[in-house]
Formats: structure tokens, C-alpha cells, sequence
């Protein structure tokens, strides 16, 4: 007989899955076509003889997190999910780029986008990060944070509680010290910054846990990069708040915002009504996706 469960931690063709009692168990996939991700909500039966179970089929998603492999192909990192934690922090120096891309997803998927500076203590109280201040004019949430403060740890914990979010970001930015403060048991492995600054893996699949105002928090290994997989260069605007607000006045419906003319967008970049970084954001993802656009044929 079936049953209904939830992938909550991957090794390639095995999975760890909770079923609807909480109980967790181990689980294999049926054939090749099947490519489960943490947060999927799988049927499974049970296999006569074994412990295992058997995932025979992916439940319809309510989003995927997602990014191009080498091929320019979409590649699934996550499933049904419902925040998005952008972790950046101190030390390594954050890659504004990076974490662009990952509220363009954010926003594409139509979840919310969390940006956590980590590491604030190591910060001089006297200096202000201006891309936070551009996130929180935008209306983004925008949290501070040390493991040292507990403060900060129910902060955060009050904007994903009772939700399934996913935690990422760069290499060596803390993303496993923060999930130790927010998950019931501290089993996260916390690594050390590497001699060229920027961050080692801790992190090698994706593993699902609880979190101590209800709702789960998902683990991914930490990047170098990231770029989410769009379908079009012109889906990049979506990713982008500001450029949505402007692009509704531009002469032409499908504007792209880089060299046409009477562009509303470009107008609002000359006047200041837009970060010019951000801008120049928006325009590295529109690219980028051309580029891969490109690659796939």
C-alpha cells in the first residue's frame, strides 16, 4: 500500500525520507526517470524483506529552486519550498552578485527572499553596509546576525517560522553555525575559512531539519557561484523589484532595458530612482542567461 512522505536528505540515487508520522526512514528510487530533491513530497511503498522504502512517484511541486549545470540544462536544488535564507557575512567579503541571483529566484518563485548578515560582531558598529540599505528600501528583510546574540537567532526564527525554507550562500559564511542556533540538535558541521578567504564546504547534500518555532530548514553546500535557471533573458526582470516598478512606463512592452530607446528603466537608473549596481545585476543575469540560452543548441 502506499504512502505519503518527504524527501528530507539525498545521496544520489538514496534518500532519507519522513513520513507522514514523523518517523524517518531510509529510501531508494524506482528506475532511472525519477530525480527526487529535498523538500519533495514523494509516494513510497514499502519493500518486502527490507528496511528500505521504495519512491515510486514525485508529487507535483509548488516551486523548484533552480540553477544550469555545465550543459546550460536546469539543474533542481530544491522543492516546494517557502523562504528563501541568503546567507552573506563579514568574512568571507560578500559577493553582491551572488546574492542578487539568489533574491532573482526568490522572487521568480514568488517566495520570500531573507538576507542574513552574518558575523556582525566582527563588524565596527561605525560602518554601514550600503548594499543592505539598498535591500531594505526595496522592502526586503534584512536581519543582522551573530550566533553570539540570541536576539537575532528569534529574529530570523519569527520570519520562517512554521515554513519550509532553504539556507545558501557562499562558502565559509557561517550557514551551518546559524542552523545549529535555529534546529533542535546542533549536528551541522561548522568549517573554517580557508587560506584564500573564501570559505570551505562543510556541507555535501542536502539534508532537511526541524526548526524550534516549527517549520524545517534546508541545508545546501556552499557556492562559488550561482545563477538561477531561466527561460528566457527577459524572465530576469521578475527576479528584479525596481526594474518590474519601472519597466510598466518603457515605450516598448518588451523591453530589455539595455539599449532600447525610451526606456523607463534606464531612465530611473540616470536619476538615481535605481541602484546603479543593482542595475548593472540586473543586465549580468540578463546576459548570462543569453549565454546559456545559447548553449543549449
Amino acid at each position: 500500500m502506499s504512502e505519503i512522505a518527504t524527501i528530507i536528505e539525498t545521496y544520489s540515487r538514496r534518500m532519507r525520507i519522513r513520513l507522514d508520522t514523523n518517523i524517518e526512514v531510509d529510501a531508494r528510487i524506482k528506475g532511472k526517470k525519477i530525480k527526487a530533491v529535498c523538500g519533495d513530497i514523494v509516494t513510497i511503498e514499502p519493500i518486502s524483506g527490507e528496511k528500505d522504502w521504495l519512491i515510486t512517484e514525485i508529487m507535483k511541486r509548488s516551486n523548484e529552486l533552480t540553477r544550469p549545470n555545465k550543459s546550460g540544462q536546469k539543474e533542481v536544488l530544491a522543492a516546494n519550498l517557502d523562504a528563501l535564507i541568503i546567507v552573506s557575512s563579514v568574512s568571507p567579503i560578500p559577493d553582491w552578485y551572488i546574492i542578487d541571483r539568489y533574491i532573482c529566484a526568490a522572487e521568480i518563485l514568488g517566495i520570500q527572499p531573507i538576507i542574513v548578515f552574518n558575523k556582525i560582531d566582527l563588524l565596527d558598529e561605525n560602518i554601514k553596509i550600503d548594499e543592505l540599505l539598498e535591500y531594505k528600501k526595496l522592502g526586503l528583510s534584512v536581519v543582522n546576525f551573530s550566533v553570539k546574540n540570541n536576539k537575532d537567532s528569534k529574529e530570523l526564527l519569527s520570519l520562517i517560522s512554521d515554513k519550509c525554507s532553504i539556507v545558501v550562500g557562499q562558502s565559509g559564511v557561517g550557514k551551518s553555525s546559524i542552523i545549529n542556533k535555529l534546529v533542535y540538535s546542533s549536528e551541522q558541521r561548522v568549517g573554517s575559512i580557508s587560506k584564500s578567504g573564501e570559505g570551505r564546504h562543510t556541507t555535501v547534500n542536502s539534508v532537511m531539519k526541524s526548526i524550534k518555532s516549527g517549520g524545517y530548514l534546508i541545508d545546501s553546500p556552499g557556492v562559488r557561484d550561482y545563477m538561477p535557471a531561466l527561460a528566457t533573458p527577459a524572465e530576469a526582470q521578475r527576479g528584479f523589484r525596481e526594474i518590474t516598478e519601472f519597466s510598466q512606463f518603457c515605450r516598448f512592452s518588451n523591453c530589455l532595458h539595455l539599449r532600447e530607446p525610451k526606456c523607463a528603466v534606464k531612465k530611473a537608473v540616470e536619476e538615481n530612482l535605481i541602484d546603479y549596481r543593482r542595475y548593472e545585476s540586473y543586465k549580468r543575469v540578463v546576459n548570462l542567461t543569453s549565454k546559456l540560452s545559447e548553449k543549449k543548441y
